[in-house]
């Protein structure tokens, strides 16, 4: 038997951006990519229509760098409708082939794809794929999509009814949109594991990831593509939408609300903002700490530690430096570019650190690299105490949505005990927010709308473990 293990694929947490009928779709697509790029920092890339044509362009790199230049055809037209994508990878697959938006060539349409998210049964799909004679040039679960799309076109479906036939066929995460001569459109999962939001700007509908990309277009944010909808924008303009999907229950990713998603954003409707001060202010009730200051480990540590500072009276202070010209090291692909990053990204300003009793307040220690490393550097400036408070539960299992959590052995919680960890990081105290505390500080969506998998190991759709034989 060959493995359909979902851990086998790689998982792409990444941001999504489409919009249709502006006549700057292009410019508008490159912005948005902009404010979602903390989402992925690998790959960028843009597929666009206008008169009747598609064009694609994708490189490895940031977005200011893969559009600083573009093909001349490419820049000259500023499209009427675009979808773009930024990459991160986790595992087999940092290169381009596997830079997104992918195309696929129909006899009479091409269709182009950008999807953020994990199949939980990508490896049998592209197993049964490869029996039936089909030819995949990357590791990605979105050309797995596009290849049951193309099948099911040569019996006779319009691409949008393809690609809806094609997603029936799919367990998992997927947030998609996706491009055609026939109109652009959104499709979500019908468990809504990862986020997308409609906006309108003027008389053009826009998609993203995050509501951040629509405020920094100066797009007004409708509402959320609801998990098991499609829409779908025609050239002309109109639109059309439903259901091709559903699902038991809904299971929104929490940690998008604990760590990926922009603080200035709306996610499931949450403010990220303030989800993230009250996960820091019952922290504090769960788990209070004597320290003369309450400090972040920036950027993520930041507003969960402003929450902790408000609900017990520490001052709150910044004594460590981050360097916004290194990206983030929770999504680099490998441990050593993970660690040297780290490095890079924080450096600490001695005269508020020594002989203080720091409360050093994580987001979330998933290997506990980066924290040990911050506590090290910490004692070496004089830090009389470290009390680490993190404001989401230990991660003790893997993600099979799109989160690098890919196996058990990687994540520290599920090998040492709290008191174990503390000392293998150096803290004088460690104490994680509970389960049921984080979920009180949601108030968008019933509590059991929530994936908690990564901290409770309760899956609402679990991985198939094998495919047919090859």
């Amino acid at each position: 038997m060959v493995s359909g293990y979902a851990g086998d694929n790689p998982r792409d947490h990444c941001g999504v951006f489409g919009i249709a009928n502006h006549d700057c779709a292009v410019e508008l697509t490159r912005q948005g990519l902009f404010s979602l790029q903390h989402r992925g920092q690998e790959s960028a890339g843009i597929y666009r229509y206008s008169d009747g044509k598609c064009l694609l362009h994708k490189a490895m790199g940031l977005v200011g760098d893969v559009f600083r230049e573009m093909p001349p055809g490419f820049a000259a037209d500023p499209g009427s409708m675009a979808i773009g994508h930024v990459r991160y990878s986790t595992a087999g697959g940092s290169n381009l082939i596997n830079a997104q938006p992918f195309v696929v060539e129909f006899d009479t349409f091409n269709l182009g794809l950008a999807h953020n998210g994990n199949l939980s049964n990508g490896g049998y799909l592209r197993n049964h794929l490869k029996q039936g004679g089909a030819i995949l040039q990357g590791t990605l679960d979105t050309e797995t999509i596009l290849h049951l799309a193309a099948r099911q076109h040569t019996m006779g479906s319009p691409p949008w009814e393809a690609l809806r036939v094609a997603l029936k066929q799919t367990e998992g995460a997927y947030s998609i949109v996706a491009l055609c001569e026939d109109g652009l459109a959104a499709y979500r999962d019908p468990y809504g594991f990862r986020p997308l939001i409609m906006g309108r700007l003027d008389d053009a509908v826009v998609f993203a990831s995050e509501s951040c990309a629509l405020d920094l277009i100066g797009a007004t944010c409708e509402r959320d593509v609801e998990p098991g909808e499609f829409i779908i924008i025609r050239p002309d303009g109109t639109m059309e939408s439903g259901y091709f999907d559903f699902a038991r229950r809904k299971s929104h990713c929490i940690f998008e609300l604990v760590y990926f998603a922009r603080p200035d954003s709306h996610v499931f409707g949450e403010c990220v903002y303030g989800v993230r001060k009250r996960f820091g202010a019952t922290l504090a009730e769960e788990s209070p700490a004597e320290a003369d200051v309450v400090m972040p480990l920036p950027d993520g540590g930041i507003y969960a530690a402003l929450g902790f500072a408000e609900a017990t009276g520490i001052p709150f202070d910044l004594g460590i430096m981050r360097n916004h010209y290194v990206g983030r090291t929770f999504i680099r692909p490998s441990e050593n570019d993970r660690r040297a990053a780290v490095r890079l990204k924080l450096n600490p300003i001695n005269e508020a650190i020594e002989g203080k009793r720091i409360c050093l307040v994580e987001d979330s220690i998933v290997r506990g690299n980066t924290t040990r490393e911050r506590v090290r550097t910490l004692r070496d400036c004089g830090a009389r105490e470290i009390h680490i408070r993190v404001s989401c539960p230990p991660h003790v299992s893997p993600c099979y949505y799109g989160i690098d959590f890919p196996s058990r052995e990687e994540l520290i919680a599920n090998n040492y005990s709290i008191d174990e960890i503390a000392e293998l990081i150096g803290a004088d105290s460690l104490a994680y927010l509970s389960l049921d505390g984080m979920l009180s500080c949601v108030q968008e969506h019933p509590l059991n709308n929530y994936c908690h998998a990564c901290f409770s190991g309760e899956y609402p759709l679990k991985p198939m473990a094998t495919c047919p034989r090859t």
